[in-house]
């Protein structure tokens, strides 16, 4: 049975707490596992979680401010220690390459997987699969960033009460499914489309097209909340948003599922950033997140 769920392994932003450690993120996607953002201690974290290097198919980093990629080498030094046997692509903005390098060889290690490196520097798409399609978008932060979504391929939702009515049963369903018409009737009479999943990733940015981009009809959004709405001005001039920017973007998209995470150590009460969300109108279903919680997406409409 497909899996479709995120393992939050941490949610600080710039300096971890007792009870959050940095960033990292896992993307569990029908047989893949795409790993965001792995910050320092995310190795630790991948197996309190229960999460193990062969569960990981691509690695995809914002930026590279240490919260988000100080992990990198431990990550990259496991998967090559476990000697994973398929292909990991890593994504990461094209102008820190210098800092991926370092990263990927900070100590002596043997290398015995080939890690595939896949710089992004515009917006547009990174990958195709048969289950998704992953994109990036710029953000803005004093530091170039990418946000990353991924995309499920529509699909068709057969219609028992037309199959019925046309008198089409058992091995037919299949034959029409895969032909498109049988006789004289075609799929579209029998069927809908069915809209295929949506997530995205977004941390550190100011509001930006971006950030709405990457947002517009998620069934699940991840998105850093950095300050809470008192202190917007710091937040713009960090490039970060505030509990109350994100969950407007999640309003205004027609997000099913708002996740806010990355959370500045000087706030002592999580349930502010789902006081303020909740202010600034959205009624979705809503995840203020902790390390080691497990969100699933939710099913389609």
């Amino acid at each position: 049975m497909s899996v479709r769920e995120l393992v939050v392994l941490g949610t600080a932003s710039q300096v971890p707490t007792r009870h959050r450690n940095h960033n990292g993120y896992l993307l569990r996607w029908d047989g893949e596992g795409i790993l965001f953002d792995p910050g320092e201690g995310t190795q630790r974290q991948m197996l309190r979680a229960g999460v193990a290097a062969h569960d990981l198919n691509r690695i995809c980093v914002t930026h590279f401010h240490g919260d988000h990629s100080l992990g990198l080498a431990g990550v990259i030094q496991r998967v090559n220690l476990d000697k994973v046997p398929h292909p990991v692509t890593a994504h990461y903005p094209r102008s820190g390459q210098r800092f991926f390098d370092r990263l990927r060889y900070a100590t002596a290690y043997r290398e015995t997987v080939g890690i595939t490196e896949a710089p992004v520097d515009a917006d547009g798409d990174l990958a195709s699969t048969r289950s998704y399609r992953l994109e990036a978008r710029l953000l803005s932060h004093p530091v170039e960033s990418y946000g990353y979504r991924l995309t499920e391929p529509d699909g068709r939702r057969m219609l028992p009460e037309r199959l019925a009515a046309h008198g089409i049963t058992g091995p037919d369903v299949g034959r029409i499914q895969r032909e498109g018409v049988l006789g004289a009737v075609t799929l579209d009479e029998v069927s809908e489309v069915r809209r295929g999943q949506r997530f995205a990733f977004v941390m550190d940015t100011r509001l930006c097209d971006g950030v709405h981009a990457l947002a517009e009809g998620c069934d699940l959004l991840v998105i850093e909340s950095t300050f809470l709405d008192e202190d917007a001005g710091l937040a713009a001039e960090h490039g970060h948003l505030t509990a109350g920017q994100a969950a407007a973007v999640a309003r205004e998209a027609g997000v099913r599922h708002l996740v806010l995470t990355h959370f500045s150590q000087r706030y002592c009460d999580p349930d502010a950033f789902e006081r303020e969300a909740r202010a600034a109108g959205y009624d979705g279903e809503l995840t203020v997140a902790r390390d080691l919680l497990r969100v699933p997406v939710p099913k389609r409409r």
